[in-house]
Formats: C-alpha cells, structure tokens, sequence
C-alpha cells in the first residue's frame, strides 16, 4: 500500500482527540454501512485477540467463515489489529 497515496487520510485520523469527534468525521468520511463493517470486523478482531475461537467468534458476532477467516489472517501477519487491540486491552 502506497502511504503517501493516503497521507491525508492519516493525519486526518492521527489529529482526532476524541471519540465524539471521530465518529463526527466517520459520519462524514464513510456510509453508516461502512463504519457498521468496520465495526464488526473489530469486534471479530478483539475476539479472536482475545483468545476465543473461530467458532466462538463466529456464533459471538453472526459473521460469516470468510470473514472471520480473513481478520484472522490479518491478525496473524498483520500488524494493524495486534498494535490498537493492544492499546485498548482494558476495553
């Protein structure tokens, strides 16, 4: 992925303080469809973070097998997942 292409994306949501006003600029930014997936893709994330299985995931959000699989892959070589999971631990 070519960072400089998505450079004012990311100080876009580097200079967001607070989730009030992230959820303000993702209202704008993206349909609620868009932000209801991102969501849930999050919610697969943190459970698979935290140690549940693929199966317990799957019943715990109604996702579908590809979908789960894929946030699994990023969670195993990835990065992105791991780093704000690990932030937000107590969450």
């Amino acid at each position: 992925m070519n960072k400089e292409k998505y450079d004012l994306l990311l100080k876009c949501l580097s200079a967001l303080s607070s989730p009030d006003e992230t959820l303000s600029f993702l209202e704008d930014l993206c349909t609620i469809k868009e932000i209801d997936d991102m969501q849930h893709r999050l919610e697969i994330a943190q459970g698979l973070f935290r140690g549940k299985t693929f199966s317990e995931v799957q019943d715990d959000t109604g996702a579908s097998s590809t979908t789960v699989s894929r946030v699994s892959r990023c969670l195993k070589y990835g990065n992105g997942y791991k780093n704000i999971l690990g932030k937000i631990k107590g969450v």
